[in-house]
């Protein structure tokens, strides 16, 4: 009847919210729909996370579904991944992934080959998650990007979400797969918040692994990243977008398997690619990014050769000047895509 008068009925409002709130909903969704997740890790139950991802989960599941471990990944993780080859669904949390390379016998040896080698008999149902990649003023020890160590095993799947819709339907998708899955999230986003469709709030919500999403449609150049280096692509495709360049931003959101299909189509779009991304270029994303792309179909369609963004080739420094200088920037993305248009 309102229809019929002329008055326009608005569909429920897509709401704000943040990275964090969105890994606290994806958890406490699936947490509830199978009692066999539960989630371990330092600091994760009464003081409700480090980051405040898992803030009221104690209280809500109790001591046996989420666990507060000792600083000791190694041992944590063996636990985790022998729970998974028992049957169980953990969601193993590291504080940093940094933290991650002392339980990467576990990670590798333990959970990404063993599927392989038992012919597919003993499958490991298990998410390692935490931030990935530089936060702020945290110096070398906290600050690197995994994305490429980890993409570069099989046997992993390996997902590094952007957006608060990214996160949620990421780790929903992640919780529910048999294989392991590596979550790498990003410490500065965690407060962020993204709009959330009506269709992302309900709790049959998912994101596909290996899938990318076009945020932004353009013709003049495409732009590959993922994870935080996302929002710069954007904000760089805004700046370029006055001087009459329409950028394409892709967000990888998995980085094993990789969705090449997306990027080639797009290159044969607009013949022109420019990666970006936190980590260190040499046998980076980026790189297989490119390699991919001159390997394959697309190649032919390139106008000018793919340009990587990447950070600096060193440890992180702690001064804040010099991190910033070790980070790809909005102005760096901007030079790059300039100089690849040849303008």
């Amino acid at each position: 009847l309102q229809l019929r008068r002329g008055i326009r009925l608005s569909a429920p409002a897509a709401i704000q919210v943040t990275v964090r709130d969105a890994l606290n909903q994806a958890l406490d969704e699936e947490l509830e729909r199978d009692e066999r997740v539960f989630l371990l890790g330092e600091e994760v139950a009464q003081y409700d996370g480090a980051y405040k991802i898992s803030r009221g989960l104690w209280k809500k599941f109790g001591d046996k579904r989420i666990i507060d471990t000792p600083i000791s990944e190694m041992g944590f993780t063996g636990i985790a991944v022998g729970a998974a080859m028992a049957g169980l669904r953990p969601v193993c949390e590291f504080m940093t992934f940094n933290f991650s390379m002392q339980a990467i016998d576990q990670v590798i040896n333990s959970a990404a080959k063993t599927c392989y080698m038992s012919a597919g008999s003993i499958a490991v149902p298990i998410v390692f998650r935490g931030p990935n990649g530089a936060s702020a003023g945290v110096a070398a020890q906290h600050s690197q990007c995994f994305a490429a160590w980890y993409g570069h095993c099989p046997g992993l799947k390996v997902v590094s979400p952007w957006s608060s819709e990214d996160a949620k339907g990421l780790l929903k998708t992640s919780i529910r797969d048999d294989n392991p899955v590596v979550m790498l999230e990003n410490e500065l986003l965690y407060g962020v918040p993204f709009e959330m469709s009506e269709e992302a709030q309900s709790k049959d919500f998912l994101v596909p692994i290996g899938k990318a999403k076009i945020e932004r449609q353009g013709t003049h150049v495409t732009l590959v990243s993922h994870s935080r280096p996302v929002g710069h692509c954007l904000e760089a495709a805004a700046v370029l977008a006055k001087e009459g360049v329409e950028c394409e931003v892709i967000n990888l959101r998995t980085i094993r398997p990789m969705d090449v299909e997306t990027i080639e189509a797009s290159v044969v779009k607009t013949n022109h690619l420019v990666t970006v991304e936190g980590g260190w270029p040499q046998f980076g994303v980026g790189a297989e990014i490119c390699a991919r792309i001159m390997e394959g179909p697309a190649f032919n369609y390139l106008d000018a050769p793919a340009v990587r963004v990447t950070g600096a080739d060193v440890p992180m420094p702690y001064a804040k000047i010099l991190e910033d200088n070790c980070l790809p920037q909005v102005k760096d993305i901007i030079f790059a895509v300039k100089k690849t248009l040849n303008i």
